[in-house]
């Protein structure tokens, strides 16, 4: 009898162990799912996206902020995707990473426009994963509406006729770029900088492109200045759509010439508290010669050239279909392996 009882007991606590941890799993992803959608939230205002983490991270191991330093000077870093794509290239993500590692100690902001739909996860794609591995970036959604509101772009923004307009994005961007500086203060960067150095000191300051032209590709200004101020009024003003930019450079000449009433502007020229920087700050290789940066440079000649740069801007518009052969000693394969290696990793990978 006790021999044939003995059986069924054994079944008897098998099934209830089974059942428990059966039930044992089911709360455990049930509490994952819940932790994990608290933490990427529900659409909101100012909405951080939590990013995915990979293991890709150990790899790279990104610059902490100094502990014990003087704190960096207020104000984050901020990149603009105006368009609706979500899937970052090589280069805004080399972008990003090199400002992030620049600047350990301060957030580096990437406003998108195609996030602002109500998602509460980012696109599943390698730059996210990639760029997740620096605990200084957020990814945050673009809400252009909230944006303009409160400053002289919010009644033009709503005009539909503008979207006709050949360069509307670019004149969208320039919009998003003079407003955020007005508004948050901080540095701007377009997608196609590397980063070679920290910005934080380059306080009210916008780089000269060429002779007597200044260029808004960076921008690092205080909060509520008089001079982006200045430049939101000159945006609806002189507007014009259909002049290549006419709302960009253009307008950023403008305004500075008024500002220091002058008709030439001069190398490092500060007036009232704004500096236009040198071309070699930020614009080291004029757009004319962007095909340069695909060629071969000795290690030397290349410290010699960025001796004094900060930041060097690819012009993406023209260069963007030029193929680069990573491994060459080509001017800019030299700078992604130095300043954005987890990008640089990962075009060699693929």
């Amino acid at each position: 009898r006790m021999s044939s009882c003995l059986p069924k007991l054994t079944t008897v606590v098998l099934t209830h162990r089974l059942r428990a941890l059966f039930i044992l799993t089911i709360s455990l992803v049930f509490f994952a799912s819940v932790m994990f959608y608290w933490r990427t939230g529900e659409d909101a205002e100012g909405q951080v996206y939590s990013l995915p983490t990979q293991s890709m991270c150990a790899q790279y191991s990104p610059p902490q902020a100094i502990a014990g330093g003087p704190p960096p000077p207020p104000g984050d870093v901020f990149f603009v995707e105006t368009s609706e794509r979500t899937k970052p290239n090589y280069l805004f993500t080399c972008s990003v990473e090199s400002a992030a590692r620049a600047h350990p100690g301060t957030k580096v902001v990437v406003l998108m426009k195609g996030l602002a739909k109500g998602n509460a996860s980012l696109p599943n794609h390698w730059a996210f994963s990639l760029l997740s591995c620096f605990p200084n970036v957020e990814i945050r959604p673009l809400d252009l509406q909230e944006l303009f509101s409160g400053t002289p772009l919010a009644k033009w923004y709503l005009q539909p006729e503008h979207q006709k307009e050949p360069y509307f994005l670019p004149v969208l961007s320039d919009a998003c770029r003079i407003t955020i500086m007005w508004k948050f203060g901080g540095i701007y960067l377009d997608t196609d900088f590397i980063v070679l150095k920290n910005l934080k000191n380059l306080t009210n300051a916008l780089g000269i492109e060429a002779h007597n032209l200044l260029n808004g590709a960076f921008l690092s200004f205080k909060p509520k200045h008089e001079f982006m101020e200045l430049c939101m009024q000159d945006f609806v003003k002189n507007y014009n759509g259909w002049i290549w930019a006419h709302q960009g450079p253009g307008l950023l000449t403008r305004v500075f010439k008024r500002w220091c009433s002058i008709s030439n502007i001069k190398n490092n020229m500060t007036c009232k508290g704004v500096r236009a920087l040198s071309p070699e700050a930020v614009y080291p290789i004029h757009w004319s010669a962007w095909k340069m940066l695909f060629e071969p440079i000795s290690s030397l000649k290349l410290r010699r050239i960025l001796k004094n740069t900060y930041a060097l801007h690819v012009w993406n518009k023209l260069s963007h279909g030029t193929k680069l052969e990573i491994t060459s000693q080509a001017f800019l394969s030299q700078l992604y392996s130095q300043f954005c290696p987890a990008t640089y990793a990962k075009m060699k990978k693929d």
